[in-house]
Parts: C-alpha cells; structure tokens; sequence
C-alpha cells in the first residue's frame, strides 16, 4: 500500500510503497477514508516532539474494517469507523475507573515506541521496521490498529468528514464537557480558533455557556467562530488579548481554553481569569516549552490550571455520540474542512496549516493527484 513517511525534520516527507502485516490478536484492518492532517502531525515535521523513526503519519482518521484478527468481538468486516488515537487497553487502573484518556500503555508504550499493545509493529519499508505514530498512522491506504481504538459508527455518517471526530472534535468539545464541565450560563473564552479552538466552541455552545469569546490573529477564522456559537469575536493581531478579553468580561471569565498551547497563549490564558476560573491547555506545545503564573493570585483567586489530554474522552461512548450530534445538526462539521487532497497532498497540506491558513484539510487515499479541493479558508 502507499503511505505517508517521516524520516527527519530536514527531509520532506514522502509517499512510499510500504508493506502491512496482516492484524494480529485484537486488531483489525481499516481501509482509510479519510485522514485529517492535525497540529500534532506539524509538531512530528518540524522535528518539536521525540518520535521514533521512520514512522507513518497520521492520527485522525475513518473507514471501514476489512480484517479481523483473532479474539476480535464487537466488530465486524464492512463496519464505519472511527480511529480513535488512544486505544483503551482496559486494564490499567484508569482504565478500570473510565478514565480510557489516561491509559497507561498508550502514554508508555504505544506513543512513545512507535508500536501496537503487543510492542511491535505491523508496518514495514524496504524489509526495515517501519513505525507507526500513536497506534494510528492515517496517513495511508490502509491501517491496523487495536480494535478498541476502531470506533463503530452509524452508517449514515458521511465518513470523510467523520474523520474529524476521531482527533479535532473529540479533543475540542470533550475538554468543554469532560476535563472542565462548563456550566450554563458560563462565560467562555477560547484562544485559537483551528479545527480544535471551533470545536471547543460549539462544545462551549451544546453547554449553554452564556458567553463565549473567540479569538485569534485571523478574522476569517474568528467569523467562522461566530457562525458555529461565539457571541464575542475578537481579531488579537494588534491588540492586547487579555485586556481585549477583560473589556467584555470586566471580572475575567470562568473558562479559558488555549486552544494553541504556546507559553504565550497559555500565560494569557491564566492572566483572563476571574474568581473561580479554570485554564484549560488543549492545545499542544512542543517538547520542553515551560509557562510562567503567580501562584499567590491562583490561590487567592481559587482558580485551577487545567490539562486536557484528547477531551478525557471515552473513545466507545463519546465518539458515536459526537456522531449522533453531528447528524442531528447540533455540531457542524463541514464547515472546519479547508480542503479535501489526495496522500500525494499531505506536504502541502502540512504547509497550509504550518501558515495558518487551514484549518482541517482532509488526505483521501485513493483519490488522484491535484491540488486542494473543498473550501477554502
């Protein structure tokens, strides 16, 4: 099959002929339908995160099983999937307590080695190993995966645009409704305004918040925030973000949310607080980056710093539901879709939003070479 490969930072990356083993016990085969290109990917690129290489790319994805491995229950050849990244394994204690975002062999093996839950891989190029990134990689024909990271979907869902519940969504409207439990009638603002930042949005919105201020340095990004749910858009290019915030909310907001997980977001984050606030980080900063807050006025304040690791959801429960709503209209998702290319494109389209100016551009294995489709951003 072709897949996307990373090597190095100072090397492109490159679609290849590679090889897929065949799943083995609790794994299936997925033929990809989709596949969004994330800000983690453009981390793994610009060489910010320890990966282990060669990998294939790719964490957000959808499409149908083709394979069961042995001992597979629950899902059947010809189901509509959803990859989820974090594949709960069930055992480890937060697994047992429904804590599936926090699985300990994700975070200890499967992430950081490159590997599947057995400690291997099923990818390979040029008769060398091959590994694949967060269990996932997307980024190709098709993929083997933990079966319980292959979500089962309704069949109705369109399941290009379903990709993006499996990483943008999931980490956007889960972080509202799960690690921060916003409560009606909250005030709400939201640093970044991607795929994530919009998905926090309309999470902020399903909650009722009362008040929900959407920012960024891109106007466009900030009016498409208003037509999924913002009441408040601010364009941040040339003002101060937190005073701009702290002029519509005098007293600070109950909840921030960085959706772009620089020290400079996350510092302004903390600084828009009011009494009782949380500062939701969800988006991710490179490896080793540090933020700097006055502990005294945390404390004195009763706020909270806040980590979301992908929404705390619970992949089997959270993802079909994220479905539901989307087909009943309460989430919008063809609207945070900059594009639509072939896995030729995944260059490209790692450019487009390395300059800011996509938000998710969808890689469509299968689909012939060209430039970007869909609209644009």
């Amino acid at each position: 099959m072709r897949g996307v490969v990373f090597t190095s930072s100072n090397q492109p990356v490159q679609v290849a002929d590679i090889d897929l083993a065949s799943p083995g016990p609790g794994e299936v085969r997925v033929k990809i339908a989709a596949a969004g290109v994330c800000h983690s990917d453009l981390h793994v690129r610009r060489g910010e995160w320890n990966v282990p290489v060669p990998l294939v790319m790719g964490h957000e994805g959808s499409g149908v099983v083709t394979e069961i491995g042995p001992g597979v229950t629950g899902l059947g050849e010809g189901d509509h999937v959803v990859l989820s990244w974090v594949a709960p394994c069930g055992r480890c204690r937060y697994c047992r307590a429904g804590r599936e975002a926090r699985c300990q062999l994700a975070a200890t093996v499967v992430a950081p080695l490159g590997v599947l839950q057995d400690g291997t891989s099923r990818l390979s190029w040029g008769g060398g190993e091959l590994h694949h990134y967060l269990g996932v990689s997307s980024f190709a024909d098709e993929a083997v995966v933990p079966a319980s990271g292959a979500i089962k979907i309704r069949e109705d869902a369109p399941l290009d645009t379903a990709a993006l519940v499996g990483c943008a969504v999931a980490t956007g409207v889960g972080a509202v409704t799960n690690t921060a439990g916003v409560e009606p009638g909250s005030i709400v603002a939201v640093i970044g305004c991607g795929g994530v930042g919009l998905s926090v949005v309309q999470g902020a919105r399903l909650a009722q918040a009362d008040r929900i201020i959407a920012l960024d340095i891109r106007a466009e990004k900030t009016a498409l925030a208003g037509k999924l749910g913002a009441t408040d858009k601010l364009d941040v290019s040339g003002v101060d973000a937190v005073e701009a915030v702290r002029e519509i909310a005098p007293g600070g907001v109950d909840y921030v949310f960085d959706a772009i997980g620089l020290t400079e977001t996350t510092e302004q984050a903390i600084r828009m607080l009011g009494l009782g606030g949380a500062a939701v980080v969800v988006g991710l900063p490179p490896a080793g980056a540090t933020a700097r807050f006055e502990p005294l006025t945390l404390a004195e304040a009763d706020q909270r710093i806040l980590g979301s690791n992908y929404g705390s959801v619970r992949p089997a429960v959270d993802i079909p539901r994220l479905v539901d709503l989307f087909m009943d209209g309460e989430l919008r998702l063809e609207e945070l879709v900059s594009g639509r290319r072939p896995l030729d494109g995944a260059s490209a389209a790692l450019d487009e939003l390395d300059a800011g100016v996509a938000l998710r551009t969808l890689l469509i294995p299968g689909s012939g070479a060209g430039g970007a489709a869909g609209r644009a951003t």
